[in-house]
């Protein structure tokens, strides 16, 4: 199949990555004033879960091949910033390149404002379960064996069955939510749970330290855990039904001492979920988060005093940094 990766960020090409090595022809989208300086090849170190559940160390080369206009891709992959996918669809517009979408965002708003923005392209919601961080030109990251798509009976493409033939073709398994969008909303309230907590264990800056700090840490992990059952209650009040993510929320139902002991444990244990929570740094998306579960639960009356004091102390003072 043709793939193109919009852009050059770390989940994009991680995948573009995986799908380059099954055979599929992979481009990238680089902005005019960007592409004298865009890379030809990357070197990639990747943590890769797709066989083996703990992991298998890889190093390997990544040949990037840049996109041109007035192209036709089966898919195209975006992957963008918060605050910038009105700016990636307009990009698309721009310069006639069509396909139909996989969108690899986090998500704060109601699907109505996403169908807004992707107008009339055909898209489908998924959700990454991959990270790493891109310096220069190499590519640090972790890719699990498998991903978040939602089902075929929700999602408004015509080519459903190609995706999953893409995805099987890469070795990378499919597990699809009762609802995409309110699981994408649940697990930012998770993550604003972890990353709040997590502030407070270390130099909010240093985002990998702090991560090593808190998943060393039962007591750390254990207030992660209270806090993540106030920033769930968030989700709840925004009219889900929780009952539908029971397997997402078990382990947070627990006692949360013994939560704590049994992340740390993991944590320990499960080098692909260590690493990725150490190389997951992009702090304006950690910071997105954030803010997006918090003011939605001031405007709800939720009451979160575990995540509004962490909020408050340790991540309000980022966003004019």
């Amino acid at each position: 199949m043709k793939i193109m990766i919009l852009g050059l960020g770390v989940i994009g090409t991680t995948y573009g990555y995986a799908f380059q090595k099954s055979g599929h022809q992979v481009e990238h989208f680089i902005r005019e004033i960007k592409r004298d300086n865009a890379p030809k090849i990357l070197d990639i170190k990747m943590l890769d879960g797709r066989y083996n559940n703990k992991g298998e160390n890889k190093k390997d080369t990544y040949n990037v091949t840049l996109s041109q206009p007035n192209s036709n891709y089966d898919f195209i992959l975006i992957s963008v910033s918060v605050g910038k996918l009105e700016s990636a669809v307009k990009t698309l517009n721009e310069n006639n390149i069509s396909g139909t979408i996989i969108l690899f965002n986090g998500i704060w708003e109601e699907r109505v404002s996403v169908d807004k923005i992707m107008g009339t392209r055909k898209y489908i919601l998924g959700y990454p379960i991959a990270g790493g961080s891109i310096k220069d030109t190499l590519l640090d990251c972790v890719l699990f064996d498998h991903i978040m798509i939602e089902s075929e009976q929700k999602s408004n493409i015509d080519n459903y069955s190609n995706l999953i033939q893409l995805l099987d073709s890469a070795d990378i398994k499919v597990e699809v939510p009762f609802d995409m969008i309110e699981w994408i909303w649940l697990h930012m309230a998770i993550n604003s749970g972890v990353i709040t907590t997590a502030s407070k264990y270390g130099n909010v800056s240093d985002i990998a330290q702090s991560a090593r700090n808190i998943m060393n840490s039962a007591s750390g992990l254990s207030e992660a855990v209270l806090t993540i059952r106030e920033a769930v209650k968030i989700v709840k009040a925004r009219g889900v039904s929780l009952n539908h993510y029971n397997n997402e929320l078990i382990k947070y139902k627990i006692p949360s001492k013994l939560a704590g002991m049994i992340m740390q444990r993991m944590f320990k244990t499960n080098e692909l979920t260590r690493r990725i929570m150490e190389l997951h740094c992009n702090m304006e998306d950690l910071i997105y988060v954030c803010k997006s579960v918090y003011n939605s639960g001031k405007e709800l009356g939720v009451i979160t005093p575990l995540l509004c004091e962490k909020y408050e102390k340790y991540i309000i003072n980022l966003h004019t940094k």
